[in-house]
């Protein structure tokens, strides 16, 4: 199944553009680092951004939305919303963090900084009936959002696809993974 392009409402791509900016850390970094805080500012990105990405996956019918933390947070309550559907967050593992429900859990390949994280979703959050969404506001490498297809997996559900703000992945990573965006990182230089 081939992905579709990047959503064209050009007006919302080209505010999403302009609030987001590159950061230059300094010496001590070989990298830029992106600054999305310009989308949430905005209360007509705010009101505009969940259901546009609502919108890339709305005829699959998904009955429930999962993003990983921490932006996903942010994004993925908007696009459930707009949806009519639940939201399941889904945490990193790490830290002193303690979880008292019952987790599943899977691990990531290894993700754009070449580091193996562990995603989970509280078990009684995803139901096998349930068609899952992943939204995310970027996706680089796809490592977190093949993870949280596992646990889809894992609980007898079915992936729909991911939504996200921008995507970084190569073609074939993001038709994979049915990945729809609204911008891509070149959209953003």
């Amino acid at each position: 199944m081939a992905t579709s392009p990047p959503l064209r409402d050009e007006p919302l791509r080209a505010a999403l553009a302009e609030a987001f900016h590159w950061f230059d850390p300094g010496a001590h970094s070989d990298h830029l680092v992106s600054d999305v805080s310009g989308w949430w500012r905005s209360p007509n990105l705010l009101a505009s951004v969940g259901p546009a990405l609502a919108g890339l996956h709305g005829a699959a019918a998904p009955t429930l939305v999962i993003s990983p933390e921490v932006t996903g947070f942010l994004v993925g309550p908007l696009v459930a919303v707009a949806l009519g559907v639940g939201f399941a967050p889904a945490m990193k593992d790490g830290g002193d963090r303690r979880l008292v429900d019952r987790v599943t859990w899977a691990r990531t390949p290894p993700d754009y900084r070449g580091r193996e994280l562990r995603l989970g979703v509280r078990e009684r959050q995803i139901r096998a009936t349930d068609r899952v969404l992943v939204v995310d506001d970027w996706v680089a490498t796809g490592a977190q959002v093949q993870a949280l297809y596992d646990v889809v997996a894992t609980r007898g559900a079915t992936a729909v696809g991911c939504a996200a703000i921008v995507s970084a992945c190569p073609p074939p990573v993001a038709e994979r993974l049915r990945l729809r965006s609204l911008l891509t990182a070149a959209d953003l230089t």
